[in-house]
């Protein structure tokens, strides 16, 4: 795995866990183009090759901004066609987001507009700090929601709600985000990265195997009928069946001690 981005920053602070910060403070963490190799680079490495990683967590750098989406500043007198060029490897980096098949915790320390949203949306779930804010304002400038904004928050929050958020381009607090379903917890102050580590903490000690499998299964839940979906599910399952850490589950369970997961 690579670990010298020039706007990421990788910590690998455990055997199995791994913090990824965007790296840009000057630039309220924005996604430039080189962000956007370094995004699509990472969860590309991470589909072919897990390096025994069971989750990862991203945050923003600094204390304010998780992240402010595009960089207009870059992209000012962008002819169309560089426009296009660079936003096709945003939407890269995304499906290479959606397919990784490690665990993406989003720790979301500050303001997360536009495509930082996105990046929010597109992790597996997310926490929040208490002075974290929310929006996608690409109507205001012109543009839409482009890093499956318009597919990953409606599955978040409802259609109508989705509607109202990209609409608008209104803010939105963390207390709405965690009503709404953009956050799974609002964290306690001060306590952001503690309390999103604790949580990777009890997915690094599953079986990563079923970690992967149950993700895959969970997302396919909203992309196809139930009956298919199902049956997806226990294609994922028995995949299962035969592994060690199955074996190793069941006999932990059993001698009362806790299970030591191999990934075989």
């Amino acid at each position: 795995m690579k670990m010298d981005y020039e706007t990421l920053k990788l910590e690998r602070i455990e055997d199995h866990l791994l913090v990824v910060t965007l790296n840009r403070p000057d630039a309220a963490n924005a996604l430039n183009t080189q962000m956007g190799y370094d995004l699509r680079d990472l969860w590309s490495h991470f589909y072919v090759d897990q390096e025994d990683l069971r989750c990862a967590v991203v945050t923003g750098s600094g204390d304010r901004i998780f992240c402010a989406g595009g960089d207009l500043k870059e992209r000012n007198n962008m002819t169309d066609e560089t426009w296009q060029k660079q936003h096709a490897l945003f939407e890269q980096a995304m499906l290479a987001m959606t397919d990784c098949p490690i665990p993406i915790i989003s720790a979301v320390n500050g303001a997360a507009f536009a495509g930082g949203l996105e990046f929010v949306l597109g992790s597996d779930f997310a926490y929040g700090a208490p002075n974290a804010r929310f929006a996608l304002t690409e109507t205001t400038l012109g543009i839409m929601p482009g890093a499956m904004g318009t597919q990953n928050l409606p599955r978040a929050v409802g259609v109508r709600r989705a509607k109202e958020i990209i609409l608008t381009g209104t803010p939105f607090t963390a207390e709405e985000a965690l009503e709404w379903g953009v956050l799974n917890r609002i964290c306690t102050e001060g306590k952001l990265m503690e309390e999103t580590l604790e949580t990777a903490r009890k997915i690094c000690n599953n079986a990563p195997i079923s970690t992967r499998q149950a993700k895959k299964s969970l997302n396919v839940a909203t992309q196809i009928d139930l009956k298919n979906g199902y049956a997806f599910e226990i294609e994922a399952y028995n995949r299962m069946v035969t592994t060690e850490d199955r074996l190793e589950g069941v006999r932990a369970f059993n001698e009362k001690r806790k299970a030591e997961f191999k990934g075989r």
